[in-house]
This record gives structure tokens, sequence and C-alpha cells, in this order.
């Protein structure tokens, strides 16, 4: 009986050690498709569908990258930057001319296509979460806190030699949803946010 139950034991052991050993495989296959990196670089910012004057606004963008590989030519890629957008106002609306301001942190969801040679191309969806406001337009807390839109872009990565994971990207967003509401009665709210970016990445 004791026979019987000790070879019950070690089955049930051996069961157990090949499960959390295809586990460990498993989880480990995972994070071997996954890598990370950091980037910077700028923005030059507008807004489209204004019924009033308006010019680009240069900005800052920056943070962090997580890829997901699918296969060596594809992959997921969701990064979490802070962008500095918005737009110069150019007419006397405000009775000066003014920056209108946003910061954000942006959050694209992307499909990455990248050749043999670096070359790549994305696509995808992002949101945005407003953190700051203008302040200095005379309209404090216009904007609406959530903003989402599509994203495309270019760019180009080193995948071997002493440049390995060093890139450049262009990229493009298109806002969706109007940027804020104004208390006026001749300004219609009915603008998006329009974002160009160019950027350096470096993929650890």
């Amino acid at each position: 009986m004791k026979l019987f139950v000790m070879k019950k034991l070690l089955l049930i052991g051996l069961v157990l050690a090949m499960a959390q050993g295809s586990a460990a495989q498993g989880l480990g296959g995972i994070f071997q498709r996954l890598s990370f990196g950091l980037k910077a670089g700028g923005n030059y910012s507008n807004f489209t569908g204004a019924n009033f004057d308006t010019e680009g606004l240069a900005g800052f963008n920056g943070g962090l990258i997580v890829n997901f590989k699918l296969t060596d030519k594809w992959s997921i890629q969701e990064e979490f930057l802070y962008s500095m957008q918005g737009a110069k106002i150019t007419d006397n609306v405000f009775g000066t001319h003014k920056d209108l301001k946003l910061s954000y942190m942006s959050v694209p969801i992307l499909v990455k296509y990248r050749s043999a040679i670096g070359l790549y191309a994305e696509v995808g969806a992002q949101a945005n979460l407003l953190i700051k406001d203008a302040k200095n337009t005379g309209f404090v807390d216009f904007a609406d806190k959530i903003d989402a839109g599509a994203v495309a872009g270019l760019g180009y990565e080193f995948t071997k030699g002493p440049a390995k994971g060093l890139g450049l990207g262009a990229r493009y967003y298109q806002g969706f949803m109007d940027v804020g509401k104004f208390n006026s009665t001749t300004l219609k709210s009915d603008f998006k946010n329009s974002v160009a970016q160019l950027s350096i990445f470096y993929m650890f």
C-alpha cells in the first residue's frame, strides 16, 4: 500500500514538475518576444476644422516603448508618451495672439511591419489623457480630458552593427474627437488635434 501511494505521489510530482516547466518555458517564450525602448523628439501640431485662423505650434514628445514581436517582421507596439501640442491662435479672437498649449499623456497602440533592412511602417489608434491645460489664453479648462484618433508612421531602425536598436521615426496623428468647448458664440468647438512627430529612439 505504501509503495502504491509513493508511486502515486511520484507520478503527481512528475506531472506537476512537467507542468511547471512547460509554464516557465511558455512565459520565457513570451518574455523573449518582448523588447523595451526609449524615444524623444519634436512635435509640430495644429487644429483641423477650426473656424478661426491658426498656425502650427512646436512641442516635445518622449517616453517608453514596449514592443511584442509576432514574427520576424510583424509586431505590436505600445508606447507611453508625454506630448506637448496645441496651436497658435493667429487672429485677435482672444484680444492678442496666444499659444494654445496642451499637454497629454499619449498611448498609441500600433501594428508594425519592419523589413529585413530595417525600414518599417506602422498604423494604429491612440488615446490621449490631458494632463495640462492652456492657462495663458483666458480659456482655462476648455479642453476635454480625453482625446482619441488614428496614427500612422514610417521610419528606420538599425538591425545590426554597433548602432543596432537605434532608429528614427516620423509619425502623424489625427484626432477624431473635439479638442474642447469654448464658452463663446463666435468660436465653434468642432476642431480636432493634428500632430506631426519626428523622433529618435533606442530599443534595448
